[in-house]
């Protein structure tokens, strides 16, 4: 078991950053790629970003790509998400997620966090 726990969201500006933590415990974490996903009312889940337990492969959304960064830290157990430059359409719950496998679908990971609310004010 994995036991998952996002900080680090609030309330932002259009155009500002925030940087999103999620702290991992249980069984070694960094045998699990871990991954970020965001949902807003209304909307179903979808894949913000991935990283490999290594942290050398990353897969980025294409509504994200050049504005968030995804790393970990295995001797800390915890994977961020430095959000920069960002939109109102950005604002959801951002949820963080463990599995065996770089994937892009919720059904991929099998741990998940309780999510951590992100808000941009335009």
């Amino acid at each position: 078991q994995v036991q998952l726990v996002e900080s680090g969201g609030g309330l932002v500006q259009a155009g500002g950053s925030l940087r999103l933590s999620c702290a991992a415990s249980g069984r070694t974490s960094s045998a699990y790629v871990m991954a970020w996903f965001r949902q807003a009312p209304s909307k179903e889940r979808e894949f913000v970003a991935a990283i490999s337990g290594s942290g050398l492969t990353k897969r980025y959304a294409d509504s994200v790509k050049g504005r968030f960064t995804i790393s970990r830290d295995n001797a800390k157990n915890t994977m961020y998400l430095q959000m920069n430059s960002l939109k109102p359409e950005d604002a959801a719950v951002y949820y963080c997620a463990a599995g065996p496998s770089l994937g892009q679908v919720p059904s991929t990971y099998n741990y998940w966090g309780q999510g951590t609310q992100v808000t941009v004010s335009s």
